[in-house]
């Protein structure tokens, strides 16, 4: 008796072809979803603090070594980005360093320093993040203090820790035109690990992305 060997046909051999695409698809969307959006930086890296900028609402103590009686305390910086100052009047400040405002400072009261020294210092700067994603209370953070990512996410309530991935928290950064993106694992810090505390900047924004998970 002969015996009938079945062998699949085109449209067997189609619905394998469909199913190996969408197979590939699939890995491809998942490495997609895995792989966070922002380029990885060494954390170390990160950590260094660039040089401080003034900002409206920042207040700032202007010291003369050689001349005490010009000192002024608690100067702050207007919503015009200007400070008010002895005999030279409004300067402006914001957008500034401190290193940078002192050497604007100089030229001013050069004339009037036999010792042409001065300090500049901050006394208060208050800071504003922006935090979201998966945490309890997302929205503006305003700190009277210097704030580190981990500490933002603690004062915005802290991890949806049903949700957070705290190994890909996002910084995102506007400055000097450009946008910088970082990406940080704070689970090394909340678990112990020595770690260098991620410092922020004032308009900052602090993402909490959420973990992948089957559905």
């Amino acid at each position: 008796m002969n015996q009938k060997i079945w062998s699949p046909g085109p449209g067997v051999n189609c619905w394998r072809c469909g199913i190996l695409l969408f197979a590939s698809a699939a890995l491809t969307l998942l490495s997609a979803c895995q792989t966070p959006t922002f380029s990885a930086v060494d954390e170390q890296k990160l950590a260094q603090s660039d040089p401080i900028v003034l900002r409206e609402g920042d207040s700032v103590r202007v010291a003369f070594p050689a001349a005490p009686e010009l000192d002024q305390s608690n100067v702050q910086i207007k919503r015009d980005g200007r400070i008010s100052l002895k005999i030279v009047g409004e300067v402006p400040a914001a957008g500034l360093t401190v290193a940078g405002l002192e050497k604007e400072l100089l030229k001013l009261y050069g004339p009037q320093l036999q010792t042409k020294q001065l300090t500049v210092a901050v006394e208060t700067s208050s800071l504003s993040i922006y935090v979201t994603g998966a945490v309890l209370q997302p929205g503006k953070v305003i700190s009277e203090r210097p704030l580190t990512a981990l500490e933002a996410i603690m004062e915005a309530g802290g991890f949806d820790y049903a949700k957070a991935n705290q190994k890909a928290v996002a910084i995102i950064r506007h400055q000097g035109g450009a946008v910088q993106r970082y990406k940080i694992n704070l689970k090394n810090e909340l678990s112990g690990r020595e770690t260098q505390p991620f410092s922020l900047k004032s308009f900052d924004i602090v993402y909490v992305p959420e973990k992948f998970a089957w559905f």
